[in-house]
């Protein structure tokens, strides 16, 4: 079941730059328990793992995306240290928040992130292509990888929304973002692994990192990201936000129901 899971991610993650992070979650914290997890910490560890996973896959993402000339690596420098450090502080507050009260945060971000891509406008660019750079990128970073972390993801639907909006076309906001969730992933990853309490988690985890199932996502989500890309590169602008929207909303869905 991992392995397809990570099939999944890597596929979103090469087409909408998200890591695939919302759909794990959801299957995550439905998952985990069957493999021991406490059902009162599975939405803990679901997080974790997913971000754990998204390390990689955003990694096969990202360099699929360089290939084309998709990232712009002068706005991911820019965001970088505020992708870290957010990414770690929000993993730390998350630790502290009940199961229940997390789901309900994560559906809710999935609702709200699907409707501002579907209704929320764009800047035109006059055909340029506009690098977004400058502190108020680093200070974005910060807020983005701190709700990254809290919902576990790789910060797609945050970053990818913002770089359109500033003028970015779609595509290189999809491999830019890319790029980013490496840093975010790997943020959150080290306050998620050392904040969980001890003994609390079966065998094979490390913090609320489940290594089988992050292993399991990690190995088929690399392979399968480059298919995304490719689909990326193959869809409209306007035609990328619509399936990124509705990807959100069903998500937001799914969740509200298995709570």
């Amino acid at each position: 079941m991992f392995p397809l899971l990570g099939m999944l991610a890597g596929v979103l993650a090469g087409l909408l730059g998200i890591g695939g992070g919302l759909v794990l979650v959801a299957a995550l914290a439905w998952l985990l328990p069957l493999q021991g997890v406490p059902v009162d910490l599975a939405m803990h560890a679901a997080l974790a793992t997913s971000m754990a996973s998204i390390v990689f896959t955003a990694l096969s993402s990202a360099r699929s995306h360089h290939r084309r000339g998709s990232v712009l690596w002068p706005t991911v420098r820019w965001m970088l240290p505020g992708l870290l450090v957010g990414g770690w502080l929000g993993s730390r507050f998350a630790v502290g928040l009940e199961g229940i009260v997390l789901r309900w945060i994560v559906a809710l971000y999935c609702l709200l992130a699907g409707a501002q891509m579907a209704f929320g406008g764009t800047r035109a660019d006059g055909g340029r292509d506009i690098v977004p750079t400058g502190l108020p990128m680093t200070a974005a970073g910060t807020g983005i990888g701190a709700l990254s972390a809290v919902v576990g993801i790789g910060g797609g639907s945050m970053t990818v929304p913002l770089l359109v909006w500033r003028g970015v076309r779609p595509v290189r906001a999809v491999g830019t973002s890319s790029a980013c969730g490496v840093a975010i992933a790997v943020g959150s990853v080290v306050g998620y692994a050392l904040n969980a309490p001890p003994g609390g988690l079966p065998q094979g985890a490390v913090g609320y990192v489940y290594l089988p199932a992050a292993i399991g996502v990690a190995i088929t989500s690399v392979l399968a990201a480059p298919w995304g890309t490719r689909l990326a590169h193959a869809i409209s602008g306007p035609a990328l936000r619509r399936v990124f929207a509705v990807f959100l909303v069903g998500v937001g869905l799914s969740l509200v129901l298995q709570g």
